[in-house]
């Protein structure tokens, strides 16, 4: 099996700005599909006090350009939701309601949740990676590496655990386990105004892949993440500890009363070119790697991380979840609220256009539609 290339230095830098890319507009679709852009609620404001109400300041750059939200929210953000039993099905679904994405030529990065070996949704489905990595090769990649570090197992016993090597084979991908990386393998980068006190270490494949595709599970985190989708499967990139050094990342991490925010800054490091979000099943309660368990029965597409989490967080509530998560503006959850703050995605519900391909998903999209609203100013 080929090797993914690893550059043979560290190098220590500093975030100048976040990555803010664009999105897909509702009018780039073909006419057949159904777009249902969300009307603003009247609803008053009344957040709960264990949501947070004050945005915390956006990270300061380098060279002290204004604030990033102040010129790089995007103005809509496309989520695809696609109602389904059948994951292969609803991720080809999705893509094709997205439309082709550009990896001609290049080196991808496909990252899922694997996190453990548990079953999906406390990891990712091998018919999701195996559909996305074949799409992806489809659309002209030249090599495929997947990679992640898995927080509650050794992630090569994780991925043994789960085939992937037999898959690699059989599909002709890599496999990275980010923490067999040694100390020249990790980029340490330093967010100014961070609540990360040592700043982070992120893995080299992240920086050095020419497309990023992000896999997630739909579930409640009992960890302090609270909810963990496309923001939080970020944590999977950075190190838990750099060989030879003494900062324990993660430690650092689930010790913080700022552990969500903290979840949404690891974000401004990269931007993704597509996230999925696999809810055929999902924990409302639990969760990261066991909980109870609800059947949304649908898959999520698209490309900016507060609209996806922001629409995963509208299926939670829909179910019915933990406290933390179910009350309040959705745009006040922690994760959500500081990645907005980052310019990361859009900064408002009604900016979200739900796109969908039959009836049976138009008809859950309009149940999302007051849940994402609710409370909204």
């Amino acid at each position: 099996m080929r090797k993914a290339k690893i550059m043979d230095r560290r190098t220590f830098i500093r975030v100048a700005a976040p990555f803010v890319g664009s999105v897909l507009g509702a009018q780039a679709l073909s006419g057949c599909r159904r777009a249902l852009g969300l009307i603003p609620s009247a609803m008053p404001t009344n957040p709960p006090s264990e949501i947070p109400t004050n945005t915390p300041p956006p990270l300061p750059t380098a060279t002290n350009l204004p604030d990033p939200t102040a010129t790089t929210v995007p103005d809509r953000a496309v989520v695809v939701l696609v109602k389904t039993e059948d994951r292969i099905d609803g991720v080809q679904r999705a893509l094709s309601i997205l439309e082709a994405r550009d990896f001609r030529g290049k080196r991808v990065l496909v990252k899922p949740n694997l996190n453990s070996s548990h079953a999906t949704p406390g990891s990712t489905h091998n018919d999701v990676l195996a559909t996305m990595v074949q799409w992806v090769e489809q659309n002209g990649s030249e090599h495929i590496t997947v990679g992640d570090r898995s927080g509650m197992e050794m992630t090569r016993r994780v991925m043994d655990k789960k085939g992937l090597p037999a898959m690699g084979d059989e599909l002709g991908f890599d496999l990275i386990a980010f923490d067999e990386l040694e100390v020249e393998d990790w980029e340490h980068i330093e967010f100014e105004g961070s609540d990360w006190p040592s700043g982070i270490a992120l893995a080299r494949p992240v920086r050095e892949a020419e497309g990023i595709v992000s896999l997630c599970c739909l579930k409640t985190h009992r960890f302090g993440g609270h909810f963990t989708m496309s923001l939080k499967n970020s944590v999977g990139m950075i190190a838990s500890h750099v060989p030879g050094e003494g900062v324990e990342y993660m430690a650092q991490l689930h010790n913080s009363t700022a552990q969500r925010r903290m979840i949404a800054e690891i974000n401004a490091a990269y931007k993704p070119d597509l996230v999925i979000v696999d809810a055929v099943d999902a924990f409302i309660y639990g969760g990261p790697d066991t909980g109870t368990l609800a059947h949304p029965g649908l898959i999520l597409a698209g490309t900016d991380r507060v609209a996806i989490d922001a629409v995963g967080v509208a299926i939670l509530r829909y179910f019915g979840t933990t406290n933390v998560v179910q009350q309040g503006p959705i745009f006040k959850q922690a994760q959500i609220e500081r990645a907005v703050s980052l310019g990361l995605g859009i900064d408002h519900p009604n900016k979200i256009d739900l796109i969908t391909d039959d009836a049976a998903s138009d008809g859950f999209a309009e149940t999302l539609r007051p849940i994402l609203l609710q409370d909204a100013a």
